[in-house]
Protein backbone atom coordinates (compact mmCIF):
# COMPACT_ATOMS: atom_id res chain seq x y z
CA UNK A 1 0.00 0.00 0.00
CA UNK A 2 1.02 3.45 -1.01
CA UNK A 3 1.08 6.58 1.30
CA UNK A 4 -0.76 8.94 0.86
CA UNK A 5 -4.39 7.61 0.66
CA UNK A 6 -6.44 9.59 -1.31
CA UNK A 7 -9.86 10.06 -0.33
CA UNK A 8 -10.87 13.51 -1.78
CA UNK A 9 -12.77 12.45 -4.89
CA UNK A 10 -15.80 14.38 -4.12
CA UNK A 11 -13.02 17.42 -4.90
CA UNK A 12 -11.60 15.88 -7.86
CA UNK A 13 -10.79 12.54 -9.04
CA UNK A 14 -7.26 11.33 -10.67
CA UNK A 15 -7.47 10.99 -14.36
CA UNK A 16 -8.20 7.31 -15.57
CA UNK A 17 -4.89 6.00 -17.55
CA UNK A 18 -7.66 5.19 -20.28
CA UNK A 19 -8.53 9.11 -20.31
CA UNK A 20 -4.99 9.88 -20.52
CA UNK A 21 -4.28 7.34 -23.30
CA UNK A 22 -7.17 9.14 -25.41
CA UNK A 23 -5.97 12.23 -24.99
CA UNK A 24 -2.33 11.72 -25.39
CA UNK A 25 -2.65 12.28 -29.92
CA UNK A 26 -4.15 15.75 -29.53
CA UNK A 27 -1.49 16.73 -26.88
CA UNK A 28 1.18 16.12 -29.27
CA UNK A 29 0.70 15.56 -33.23
CA UNK A 30 -2.91 15.48 -34.04
CA UNK A 31 -2.61 19.52 -32.67
CA UNK A 32 -4.91 21.20 -35.01
CA UNK A 33 -8.35 23.89 -34.05
CA UNK A 34 -11.46 22.18 -34.52
CA UNK A 35 -12.71 25.21 -36.36
CA UNK A 36 -10.01 25.07 -39.21
CA UNK A 37 -12.28 22.97 -41.52
CA UNK A 38 -9.78 23.76 -44.82
CA UNK A 39 -7.34 21.34 -43.87
CA UNK A 40 -6.79 17.95 -42.11
CA UNK A 41 -5.54 18.41 -39.02
CA UNK A 42 -8.69 20.83 -38.47
CA UNK A 43 -10.90 18.09 -39.82
CA UNK A 44 -9.25 15.27 -37.43
CA UNK A 45 -9.69 17.65 -34.44
CA UNK A 46 -13.31 18.16 -35.22
CA UNK A 47 -13.92 15.21 -35.75
CA UNK A 48 -12.50 13.99 -32.49
CA UNK A 49 -14.55 16.60 -30.52
CA UNK A 50 -17.89 15.55 -32.43
CA UNK A 51 -17.16 11.81 -31.01
CA UNK A 52 -16.60 13.26 -27.96
CA UNK A 53 -19.79 15.21 -28.01
CA UNK A 54 -21.86 11.44 -28.61
CA UNK A 55 -20.29 9.67 -25.62
CA UNK A 56 -20.92 12.84 -23.53
CA UNK A 57 -24.62 12.73 -24.75
CA UNK A 58 -25.07 9.19 -24.51
CA UNK A 59 -23.91 9.30 -20.85
CA UNK A 60 -26.80 11.08 -19.73
CA UNK A 61 -29.40 9.78 -23.11
CA UNK A 62 -29.04 13.36 -24.59
CA UNK A 63 -29.02 13.80 -28.51
CA UNK A 64 -24.95 15.11 -29.35
CA UNK A 65 -26.48 18.16 -30.81
CA UNK A 66 -27.50 18.98 -27.46
CA UNK A 67 -24.51 19.09 -25.89
CA UNK A 68 -21.85 22.22 -25.32
CA UNK A 69 -18.67 22.24 -24.47
CA UNK A 70 -17.39 24.54 -21.86
CA UNK A 71 -14.90 24.86 -19.18
CA UNK A 72 -16.04 22.90 -16.25
CA UNK A 73 -19.08 22.79 -14.04
CA UNK A 74 -18.80 26.17 -12.64
CA UNK A 75 -19.28 27.92 -15.99
CA UNK A 76 -22.15 24.79 -17.15
CA UNK A 77 -24.08 26.59 -14.07
CA UNK A 78 -23.22 30.53 -14.84
CA UNK A 79 -24.49 29.98 -18.48
CA UNK A 80 -27.58 28.12 -17.75
CA UNK A 81 -28.86 30.63 -14.87
CA UNK A 82 -27.57 33.62 -16.94
CA UNK A 83 -28.30 32.38 -20.09
CA UNK A 84 -31.81 31.39 -19.37
CA UNK A 85 -32.38 34.68 -17.33
CA UNK A 86 -31.30 36.59 -20.42
CA UNK A 87 -33.26 34.84 -22.73
CA UNK A 88 -36.20 34.97 -20.78
CA UNK A 89 -36.20 38.80 -20.63
CA UNK A 90 -35.99 39.38 -24.08
CA UNK A 91 -38.41 37.35 -24.92
CA UNK A 92 -40.91 38.49 -21.61
CA UNK A 93 -40.31 42.47 -21.54
CA UNK A 94 -41.66 43.49 -18.41
CA UNK A 95 -41.67 40.18 -16.13
CA UNK A 96 -39.30 39.43 -13.11
CA UNK A 97 -37.51 36.52 -13.58
CA UNK A 98 -37.81 34.32 -10.88
CA UNK A 99 -35.26 31.24 -10.50
CA UNK A 100 -35.94 28.69 -7.45
CA UNK A 101 -32.82 27.10 -5.77
CA UNK A 102 -32.18 24.96 -2.36
CA UNK A 103 -29.92 26.17 -0.35
CA UNK A 104 -27.21 23.24 0.00
CA UNK A 105 -26.72 24.04 -3.79
CA UNK A 106 -23.01 24.55 -4.64
CA UNK A 107 -21.33 28.16 -4.62
CA UNK A 108 -21.48 27.97 -8.59
CA UNK A 109 -25.11 28.23 -8.69
CA UNK A 110 -25.39 30.38 -5.58
CA UNK A 111 -22.67 32.83 -6.21
CA UNK A 112 -24.59 33.65 -9.96
CA UNK A 113 -27.96 33.60 -8.10
CA UNK A 114 -26.70 36.35 -6.10
CA UNK A 115 -25.62 38.27 -8.96
CA UNK A 116 -28.61 38.08 -11.01
CA UNK A 117 -30.38 39.02 -7.73
CA UNK A 118 -28.56 42.60 -8.05
CA UNK A 119 -29.88 42.50 -11.59
CA UNK A 120 -33.30 42.44 -10.17
CA UNK A 121 -34.16 38.76 -10.58
CA UNK A 122 -36.20 37.21 -7.92
CA UNK A 123 -34.61 34.29 -6.34
CA UNK A 124 -36.44 31.71 -3.78
CA UNK A 125 -34.06 29.35 -1.93
CA UNK A 126 -36.02 26.00 -0.28
CA UNK A 127 -34.88 24.91 2.74
CA UNK A 128 -33.67 20.71 2.85
CA UNK A 129 -34.53 18.78 5.55
CA UNK A 130 -33.06 18.33 9.07
CA UNK A 131 -30.00 16.00 10.36
CA UNK A 132 -32.49 14.01 12.32
CA UNK A 133 -34.77 12.99 9.19
CA UNK A 134 -34.36 10.28 7.08
CA UNK A 135 -34.48 12.53 4.06
CA UNK A 136 -31.83 15.04 5.85
CA UNK A 137 -30.21 17.25 3.12
CA UNK A 138 -33.44 16.80 0.76
CA UNK A 139 -35.58 19.22 -0.54
CA UNK A 140 -39.33 19.09 0.21
CA UNK A 141 -41.71 18.82 -3.18
CA UNK A 142 -44.31 20.55 -1.32
CA UNK A 143 -42.08 23.46 -0.79
CA UNK A 144 -41.32 23.41 -4.60
CA UNK A 145 -44.61 23.52 -5.53
CA UNK A 146 -45.74 26.48 -3.03
CA UNK A 147 -42.81 28.25 -4.48
CA UNK A 148 -43.97 27.96 -8.04
CA UNK A 149 -47.59 28.65 -7.01
CA UNK A 150 -46.57 32.20 -5.38
CA UNK A 151 -44.80 33.43 -8.63
CA UNK A 152 -44.29 32.32 -11.65
CA UNK A 153 -40.63 30.88 -12.47
CA UNK A 154 -38.24 31.15 -15.06
CA UNK A 155 -35.88 28.31 -14.17
CA UNK A 156 -35.47 25.50 -11.19
CA UNK A 157 -32.10 24.68 -10.34
CA UNK A 158 -31.73 21.75 -7.86
CA UNK A 159 -28.34 19.69 -8.12
CA UNK A 160 -28.46 16.08 -8.94
CA UNK A 161 -26.25 15.40 -5.32
CA UNK A 162 -24.14 17.52 -3.11
CA UNK A 163 -20.30 17.83 -3.03
CA UNK A 164 -20.72 17.41 0.67
CA UNK A 165 -23.08 15.65 2.15
CA UNK A 166 -24.01 13.17 -0.89
CA UNK A 167 -27.42 13.54 -0.69
CA UNK A 168 -29.37 13.01 -3.94
CA UNK A 169 -32.77 14.81 -4.66
CA UNK A 170 -35.76 13.13 -6.08
CA UNK A 171 -34.47 14.73 -9.64
CA UNK A 172 -37.80 12.64 -11.24
CA UNK A 173 -40.02 14.46 -9.23
CA UNK A 174 -38.96 17.73 -9.25
CA UNK A 175 -38.63 17.45 -13.47
CA UNK A 176 -41.94 16.16 -13.49
CA UNK A 177 -43.45 19.14 -11.21
CA UNK A 178 -41.19 21.36 -13.63
CA UNK A 179 -43.05 19.88 -17.09
CA UNK A 180 -46.51 20.13 -15.48
CA UNK A 181 -46.02 23.84 -14.49
CA UNK A 182 -43.90 24.36 -18.05
CA UNK A 183 -40.64 25.34 -15.85
CA UNK A 184 -37.31 24.89 -17.09
CA UNK A 185 -35.46 23.30 -15.18
CA UNK A 186 -31.78 22.61 -14.28
CA UNK A 187 -29.71 20.29 -12.60
CA UNK A 188 -25.72 20.92 -11.35
CA UNK A 189 -24.66 17.07 -12.58
CA UNK A 190 -21.07 17.65 -11.48
CA UNK A 191 -21.39 15.06 -8.39
CA UNK A 192 -23.95 12.89 -10.20
CA UNK A 193 -22.47 12.44 -13.54
CA UNK A 194 -20.66 8.91 -14.12
CA UNK A 195 -21.72 7.87 -10.56
CA UNK A 196 -25.79 7.39 -10.95
CA UNK A 197 -27.90 6.80 -14.15
CA UNK A 198 -29.10 9.66 -15.78
CA UNK A 199 -31.66 10.54 -18.32
CA UNK A 200 -32.20 13.73 -19.17
CA UNK A 201 -35.82 12.80 -21.35
CA UNK A 202 -37.04 10.48 -18.61
CA UNK A 203 -36.17 12.61 -15.87
CA UNK A 204 -37.74 15.73 -17.50
CA UNK A 205 -34.65 17.58 -16.91
CA UNK A 206 -33.77 20.75 -19.31
CA UNK A 207 -30.09 21.70 -18.75
CA UNK A 208 -27.73 19.74 -17.25
CA UNK A 209 -24.15 21.01 -16.08
CA UNK A 210 -20.86 18.45 -15.88
CA UNK A 211 -17.07 18.96 -14.76
CA UNK A 212 -14.66 16.28 -16.33
CA UNK A 213 -12.41 16.41 -13.50
CA UNK A 214 -15.29 15.11 -11.14
CA UNK A 215 -15.28 11.32 -13.30
CA UNK A 216 -11.49 10.77 -14.03
CA UNK A 217 -11.40 13.08 -16.80
CA UNK A 218 -9.08 16.63 -16.90
CA UNK A 219 -9.61 19.24 -15.52
CA UNK A 220 -10.66 22.78 -16.97
CA UNK A 221 -13.32 21.17 -19.82
CA UNK A 222 -16.92 20.49 -19.44
CA UNK A 223 -20.35 20.36 -20.83
CA UNK A 224 -23.59 21.62 -20.13
CA UNK A 225 -26.79 19.48 -21.71
CA UNK A 226 -29.46 21.86 -23.83
CA UNK A 227 -32.59 20.47 -24.56
CA UNK A 228 -33.47 21.34 -28.38
CA UNK A 229 -37.13 20.33 -28.10
CA UNK A 230 -40.72 19.76 -26.41
CA UNK A 231 -39.33 22.52 -25.12
CA UNK A 232 -36.97 24.20 -26.72
CA UNK A 233 -34.89 26.29 -24.53
CA UNK A 234 -33.53 29.87 -25.25
CA UNK A 235 -30.09 30.63 -24.20
CA UNK A 236 -28.43 33.87 -24.48
CA UNK A 237 -24.50 33.19 -24.74
CA UNK A 238 -22.01 34.87 -21.90
CA UNK A 239 -18.80 34.91 -23.90
CA UNK A 240 -18.80 36.40 -26.68
CA UNK A 241 -15.70 36.36 -30.17
CA UNK A 242 -16.62 33.60 -32.35
CA UNK A 243 -20.12 32.13 -32.27
CA UNK A 244 -18.85 28.64 -31.67
CA UNK A 245 -20.63 25.73 -30.16
CA UNK A 246 -24.07 27.37 -31.92
CA UNK A 247 -23.62 30.55 -30.50
CA UNK A 248 -24.16 29.48 -27.00
CA UNK A 249 -20.14 29.37 -26.19
CA UNK A 250 -17.39 31.73 -27.79
CA UNK A 251 -14.11 30.64 -27.49
CA UNK A 252 -11.39 27.79 -29.43
CA UNK A 253 -12.20 24.26 -28.32
CA UNK A 254 -9.97 22.59 -25.81
CA UNK A 255 -10.02 19.68 -27.99
CA UNK A 256 -7.71 17.30 -25.79
CA UNK A 257 -9.62 18.14 -22.88
CA UNK A 258 -12.75 16.99 -24.83
CA UNK A 259 -11.76 14.05 -25.88
CA UNK A 260 -10.59 13.24 -21.95
CA UNK A 261 -13.92 14.26 -21.16
CA UNK A 262 -15.74 12.21 -23.50
CA UNK A 263 -13.20 9.29 -23.27
CA UNK A 264 -14.12 8.98 -19.17
CA UNK A 265 -18.00 9.33 -20.00
CA UNK A 266 -17.59 6.49 -21.96
CA UNK A 267 -15.64 4.45 -19.60
CA UNK A 268 -17.97 5.63 -16.92
CA UNK A 269 -21.63 4.47 -18.57
CA UNK A 270 -19.68 1.32 -19.15
CA UNK A 271 -19.01 0.26 -15.72
CA UNK A 272 -21.38 2.95 -13.94
CA UNK A 273 -23.32 -0.32 -11.83
CA UNK A 274 -20.70 -2.49 -10.97
CA UNK A 275 -18.44 0.43 -9.87
CA UNK A 276 -21.45 1.55 -7.75
CA UNK A 277 -21.54 -1.48 -6.18
CA UNK A 278 -18.06 -1.66 -5.44
CA UNK A 279 -17.59 1.76 -3.90
CA UNK A 280 -20.81 1.56 -1.63
CA UNK A 281 -19.51 -1.49 -0.37
CA UNK A 282 -16.14 -0.03 0.92
CA UNK A 283 -18.02 3.19 2.02
CA UNK A 284 -20.20 0.92 3.70
CA UNK A 285 -17.59 -0.99 5.26
CA UNK A 286 -15.78 2.32 6.18
CA UNK A 287 -18.66 3.71 7.84
CA UNK A 288 -19.15 -0.14 10.04
CA UNK A 289 -15.25 0.52 10.91
CA UNK A 290 -16.14 4.04 13.01
CA UNK A 291 -19.32 3.37 13.99
CA UNK A 292 -16.95 1.86 16.98
CA UNK A 293 -16.41 5.48 17.68
CA UNK A 294 -18.92 7.02 20.19
CA UNK A 295 -20.19 10.55 19.78
CA UNK A 296 -19.84 10.53 16.11
CA UNK A 297 -22.70 10.44 13.15
CA UNK A 298 -23.27 10.56 9.64
CA UNK A 299 -24.39 14.13 8.11
CA UNK A 300 -27.44 14.00 5.17
CA UNK A 301 -29.74 10.85 4.36
CA UNK A 302 -28.17 7.51 4.85
CA UNK A 303 -31.30 6.22 1.95
CA UNK A 304 -30.64 8.91 -0.75
CA UNK A 305 -26.73 9.52 -1.04
CA UNK A 306 -24.15 8.81 -3.04
CA UNK A 307 -21.89 5.46 -3.26
CA UNK A 308 -18.43 6.95 -2.57
CA UNK A 309 -19.95 10.13 -0.05
CA UNK A 310 -19.52 9.70 3.87
CA UNK A 311 -19.54 13.20 5.73
CA UNK A 312 -19.21 12.64 9.51
CA UNK A 313 -19.10 14.60 12.66
CA UNK A 314 -16.70 13.46 15.75
CA UNK A 315 -18.02 15.40 18.04
CA UNK A 316 -15.46 17.15 20.53
CA UNK A 317 -12.76 17.26 17.80
CA UNK A 318 -11.69 20.11 15.36
CA UNK A 319 -11.72 18.87 12.38
CA UNK A 320 -8.20 21.19 10.71
CA UNK A 321 -6.74 18.94 14.04
CA UNK A 322 -8.28 15.99 12.87
CA UNK A 323 -6.63 16.33 9.10
CA UNK A 324 -3.12 17.49 10.64
CA UNK A 325 -3.34 13.86 12.46
CA UNK A 326 -4.18 12.15 9.34
CA UNK A 327 -1.37 13.80 7.28
CA UNK A 328 -0.85 10.58 5.25
CA UNK A 329 -4.65 10.75 4.16
CA UNK A 330 -6.18 13.32 1.61
CA UNK A 331 -9.63 14.80 2.82
CA UNK A 332 -11.20 17.67 3.56
CA UNK A 333 -13.61 19.33 6.10
CA UNK A 334 -16.18 20.91 3.03
CA UNK A 335 -16.35 21.88 -0.51
CA UNK A 336 -12.92 22.06 -1.87
CA UNK A 337 -13.93 25.37 -3.89
CA UNK A 338 -14.90 26.82 -0.04
CA UNK A 339 -11.92 25.17 2.18
CA UNK A 340 -9.91 28.35 2.83
CA UNK A 341 -13.41 29.59 4.34
CA UNK A 342 -13.45 29.66 8.49
CA UNK A 343 -17.59 30.16 8.50
CA UNK A 344 -18.86 26.50 9.01
CA UNK A 345 -19.66 24.95 6.06
CA UNK A 346 -23.10 26.74 4.24
CA UNK A 347 -24.26 23.02 3.67
CA UNK A 348 -24.14 21.43 7.10
CA UNK A 349 -25.79 24.59 8.38
CA UNK A 350 -28.52 24.36 6.48
CA UNK A 351 -29.30 20.71 7.83
CA UNK A 352 -29.52 21.97 11.48
CA UNK A 353 -25.74 21.35 12.79
CA UNK A 354 -24.23 23.92 14.85
CA UNK A 355 -21.21 25.74 14.26
CA UNK A 356 -19.14 23.60 16.86
CA UNK A 357 -20.58 20.47 15.46
CA UNK A 358 -19.71 21.81 11.20
CA UNK A 359 -16.19 22.07 12.26
CA UNK A 360 -15.99 18.66 13.80
CA UNK A 361 -17.33 17.16 10.51
CA UNK A 362 -15.22 15.70 7.52
CA UNK A 363 -15.92 14.18 4.25
CA UNK A 364 -14.31 10.97 3.14
CA UNK A 365 -14.55 10.23 -0.91
CA UNK A 366 -14.08 6.94 -1.82
CA UNK A 367 -13.37 6.48 -5.43
CA UNK A 368 -12.55 4.34 -8.28
CA UNK A 369 -8.73 3.44 -7.73
CA UNK A 370 -9.51 3.39 -3.37
CA UNK A 371 -8.84 -0.24 -1.90
CA UNK A 372 -10.35 -1.84 0.55
CA UNK A 373 -6.62 -2.03 2.48
CA UNK A 374 -6.57 1.88 1.95
CA UNK A 375 -10.14 1.72 3.61
CA UNK A 376 -8.98 -0.64 6.95
CA UNK A 377 -5.75 1.79 7.38
CA UNK A 378 -7.59 5.18 6.94
CA UNK A 379 -10.52 3.71 9.32
CA UNK A 380 -8.13 2.45 12.34
CA UNK A 381 -5.75 5.73 11.61
CA UNK A 382 -8.66 7.94 12.36
CA UNK A 383 -10.05 5.72 15.73
CA UNK A 384 -6.51 6.24 16.89
CA UNK A 385 -6.16 10.08 16.22
CA UNK A 386 -9.80 10.76 17.32
CA UNK A 387 -9.08 9.24 20.91
CA UNK A 388 -5.58 11.11 21.12
CA UNK A 389 -7.51 14.35 20.57
CA UNK A 390 -10.29 13.74 22.84
CA UNK A 391 -8.24 12.76 25.48
CA UNK A 392 -6.97 16.64 24.89
CA UNK A 393 -10.54 17.73 25.25
CA UNK A 394 -12.01 19.09 28.91
CA UNK A 395 -14.99 19.05 27.85
CA UNK A 396 -15.12 15.31 25.81
CA UNK A 397 -13.62 14.41 29.76
CA UNK A 398 -16.55 16.02 31.63
CA UNK A 399 -18.24 13.27 29.56
CA UNK A 400 -16.45 10.57 30.49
Amino acid sequence: MNLPIYLDNHATTQLDPRVLDAMMPFLTNTYGNAASHSHSFGWAAEQAVETARTQVAALIGASPKEIVFTSGATESNNLALKGVVESSREANSGQTPHIVIQATEHNAVLDPCRWLQKQGCRVTILPVAQRDSPDAGRISLDDLRRALDEHPATLVSIMCANNEIGVIQPIDEIGAICRERKVAFHTDAAQGAGKLPIDVNRMGIDLLSISGHKLYGPKGVGALYVRRSSPRLGIAEQMHGGRHERAMRSGTLNVPGIVGLGAACALAAADLEPESARIGALRDRFQGKLSALDRTRVNGSLQYRLPGNLNMTFEHVDSQSLMMGLQDVALSSGSACTSAAIEPSHVLSALGLSPEAAHSSLRFGVGRFTTEEEIDFVAEHLMEVVGKLRELSPAYAELT
